[in-house]
This record gives C-alpha cells, structure tokens and sequence, in this order.
C-alpha cells in the first residue's frame, strides 16, 4: 500500500470519527490501567459494567489495596479469569505505592514491570492516558492491518512496528483507537461489512463483500 493511500484512509477515518477514544471508562490514569488489564479477554460492556460499581469504592491504589484479592473479587467476579487478574491489580496497587508514589508511571518499562501488564495494556495507557503516539495492537487492529494490507504483519509486534513506521504522522495519535473500532464495528471478522466502510475502495481486501 502506498503512502498516498494511507493518507486518505486516515483521512476519511478522522472525517467519519474526528475525536475517537477508548470505549471503556475511566476517569483517571489510574482506573485506565485497572480497566485495560480487567479488559482482557472481556468485552468492554462487562468491564464497565463491573468498574461502576468498583471505582465508586475504590479508585486509587490504596483504597483498592485496602480490599485486598477477596475483596476485589467481589466486584469483578463476572469478567473471564478475574481470580488472577484480582491478584495482578492488588500486587500492582503495592507496587504503584511502594515504587511510583501512588501514581501511573508513563513509560513502557515501568508499566510492563506491574503484573498483568503487557505491551498492549502498557501502550493502551500510553496512547490513552498519556497522549504518547503507541499502537496496542489487538485482534482487531491485527485483521484490519492485514486485511487492508495497511500494515501485513506474522505477529503483533511486526505489525505494531510497521504501523508506527508508515501511519502520517498527523494521525498517529489517534489511529489505534480508529483502527480498532474500525475492527470492532465495520471490518468484524467473520463477515466484514464492505458495503458500508468509508474506506472501501481504498482497502486491498481481495474478497470483499456487499
């Protein structure tokens, strides 16, 4: 794919969603960061769902550590693989504390050190909370890349890497999270809605659909 093109899909993705951001909730730096790592493998709706209730309680590190593993387990019991994820956020609530003075830190080492933190989660809260221009690259973002041809990639690290190197800079802000709504809602994996994605005849997909 050439740069012209690029140029435009970016383009008509900031015309159709001018102002795009990550459809979990949050409120601080830290809610994020509990919300993305609770987000894995479970539907955004579901975190929300459960972090209304947790972050009304408890939404800095000490007071979610003051619930301690049982106690946060109350709260996120119905997102996938919560026992190990309560015992990741509490961990990490000690570590934000002992090692961060009680705040988010805002580079990738630092926050892939917490448990359950990965380089997705890290540059989600990157990009996110911070303005840095990362790419978290999830199955969404994976198929789009591919399937577009915008960035062909094995694995997500080639793919994340090649996003980075080729997206105008204008718009490398913002384009994870066009990317992955784009993913999410229009380029889906089984059936991808072509016949109504602002960037059709821009897209390299060979088997297009109406």
């Amino acid at each position: 794919m050439n740069r012209q093109k690029r140029q435009a899909i970016f383009e008509r993705l900031q015309a159709n969603n001018p102002n795009p951001t990550t459809e979990l909730s949050y409120e601080s730096a830290f809610e994020l960061l509990v919300a993305v790592v609770l987000s894995a493998q479970a539907t955004d709706k579901s975190v929300n769902k459960a972090t209304a209730e947790l972050f009304s309680v408890a939404n800095t590190p000490q007071s979610m550590l003051s619930l301690g593993v049982e106690g946060l387990k109350r709260y996120i019991r119905t997102i996938g693989l919560f026992n190990n994820k309560a015992k990741n956020i509490i961990e990490t609530c000690r570590i934000l504390l002992e090692a961060h003075g009680g705040e988010v830190p805002q580079t990738r080492k630092a926050l892939e050190n917490l448990p359950g933190v990965g380089r997705k989660t890290a540059n989600v809260v990157l990009n996110t909370a911070f303005g840095q221009p990362t790419m978290a690259v999830d199955t969404h973002i994976f198929r789009v890349a591919n399937r577009t041809r915008l960035a062909p990639g094995r694995t997500p690290l080639e793919v994340e890497r090649k996003l980075l190197r080729t997206i105008p800079p204008p718009f490398l802000h913002d384009a994870h999270h066009w990317l992955i709504l784009h993913g999410r809602y229009t380029c889906i994996a089984r059936r991808p809605r072509c016949g109504s994605c602002v960037i059709e005849d821009l897209c390299e997909f060979p088997e297009k659909r109406e």
